[in-house]
């Protein structure tokens, strides 16, 4: 018998009509009870929160995270499934794998059809979801949808109401469920995990701004003087602003804030190419290029690379006097993420002969 634990956030999947609209409401042993259980599989389900997952803030994604260290403390434990809203349950999945340091996986999944849905696809993603937590190992943070197991890292949403709605723009699927097994393709080793942040840390500030036609440097502002110790900035392209934005990360990056560098584009990697403000200047500004990592993800690593290496900071706006060797450390092990090699193959190389990922 294999043992897995389910800890329910709410989302989607625990969603019901409310007179105006869908919320997360149901209790995790209601959405266990809308599906079947592999056979062998043995389900205990702990209710973490209940929220729609576009309210989810970083304290829970850390309440999330120590819970499933809590969990995986006891051997009897196979793996863990992670109920989550589809909104942000990639920034979720990314977030702890950079910290998940366990053989044991963790399965992310949810649904795109509310709970009470006759046609619902919460069910089925449930089921091959508890298959792959009992059966996987090595693999860190999953997110099982429609079918596919994808890795954590480079996985995103990308249709609003679609049920195939997450993929990996850059690389292929790690496996796919079917006939009540899981098939799995090659896969890179993981990277080392990050440390573990203190219980009841205060997260820091990560804030996201897009460059667009007649970007300035308005709101790029307003974040470090709403006290930001970290900022992404989406560039057009391959990862390109103006100078304006450029001397501003120049600027921030002189007192210690970390500075990432994504792109709007679907897909990609971010590279530099121009200057004029491109990601050429930008990289000699201090900002670091999130190679494929879309923006909600850079996010999360800039997060967990500021929860791993804390920055000890003073004065009034957040953004003077930053203790140089902690920013030292806390960008080091920024580098270190964004340059990990990504666990799913990328899609040029056609690893899976039976088809997976086409």
């Amino acid at each position: 018998m294999r043992h897995v634990v389910v800890i329910s956030t709410g989302g989607t999947i625990a969603s019901r009509w409310q007179g105006d609209g869908y919320a997360a409401e149901a209790a995790g042993q209601e959405v266990l009870a809308a599906g079947a259980v592999p056979e062998g599989v043995d389900v205990r389900v702990v209710d973490l929160f209940t929220v729609n997952s576009s309210r989810l803030t970083t304290d829970h994604q850390l309440r999330l995270l120590h819970t499933v260290h809590d969990v995986l403390a006891d051997p009897a434990v196979d793996g863990i499934v992670v109920t989550h809203g589809t909104d942000t349950l990639e920034e979720s999945a990314f977030f702890l794998d950079l910290f998940h340091a366990d053989r044991r996986p963790v399965v992310f999944t949810g649904a795109q059809k509310p709970l009470d849905a006759p046609d619902g696809d919460a069910a089925g993603n449930l089921y091959d979801a508890l298959l792959t937590a009992a059966t996987g190992r090595d693999i860190g943070a999953v997110i099982v949808f429609a079918g596919q197991v994808y890795a954590a890292r480079g996985t995103v949403k990308q249709h609003t109401v679609d049920a195939h709605a997450f993929g990996a723009p850059d690389g292929l699927p790690l496996g796919r469920v079917e006939f009540g097994r899981v098939t799995w393709g090659r896969r890179r080793p993981r990277p080392a995990p990050l440390p573990m942040p203190e219980p009841g840390v205060v997260p820091p500030r990560v804030d996201i701004l897009t460059h667009h036609s007649d970007g300035d440097t308005v709101l790029f502002d307003a974040s470090l003087a709403a006290g930001a110790r970290g900022v992404v900035v989406v560039g057009t392209g391959a990862g390109n602003a103006n100078p304006q934005v450029a001397e501003a990360v120049r600027k921030a990056t002189a007192n210690g804030v970390l500075v990432a560098v994504s792109t709007r584009v679907a897909a990609g990697a971010v590279v530099p190419l121009y200057t004029g403000g491109g990601a050429v200047d930008l990289v000699a500004a201090g900002g670091l290029l999130a190679g494929t990592l879309r923006p909600g993800q850079a996010r999360i690593a800039v997060l967990a690379a500021l929860l791993a290496r804390p920055v000890t900071a003073s004065g009034i706006d957040g953004t003077e006097g930053a203790d140089r060797t902690d920013a030292a450390d806390a960008a080091a092990t920024l580098r270190d993420i964004l340059e990990a090699a990504p666990q799913a193959l990328p899609a040029s190389e056609l690893y899976l002969v039976d088809g997976v990922g086409k």
